[in-house]
């Protein structure tokens, strides 16, 4: 006889990390596209400022999977600001300044982190 799970036998603190986790990720998605799309909301700023933040946030957390969650969380905050100030830092040195292009800069450098853990990952599976 198979046993089914109900939702009170789940531990309620992993449904609020994954709860905010969705939120975060529509948040940063809806800061991108109010980015892109030069819309005249109020909460373009915040947003766009969130996703700048929080991707490459993201990016670092996931790489650094074996630190404790506070070492963690202060190592990717920190690499995501890096990331902000050198993708500015390059594009005012080479004079192509746009908002529009740091946003693309930063999401594809985040995009591009994610498929390399990745591949490392699926690389180290096939290894083992």
């Amino acid at each position: 006889m198979q046993t089914t799970r109900t939702t009170a036998d789940r531990p309620r603190g992993r449904d609020t990390l994954h709860l905010l986790a969705g939120a975060g990720a529509v948040a940063a998605g809806a800061g991108l596209v109010l980015a892109l799309t030069h819309s005249g909301s109020p909460l373009r700023g915040p947003l766009t400022l969130f996703f700048l933040l929080a991707a490459p946030g993201a990016a670092f957390a996931a790489a650094l999977r074996g630190l404790d969650p506070g070492a963690r969380l202060l190592v990717s905050a920190a690499g995501a600001v890096c990331v902000v100030m050198l993708v500015a830092q390059g594009m005012l040195a080479t004079h192509h300044w746009s908002a529009d292009g740091g946003v693309v800069a930063v999401g594809v450098l985040t995009m591009g982190a994610f498929l390399l853990q990745l591949a490392v990952r699926t690389r180290s599976r096939k290894v083992h």
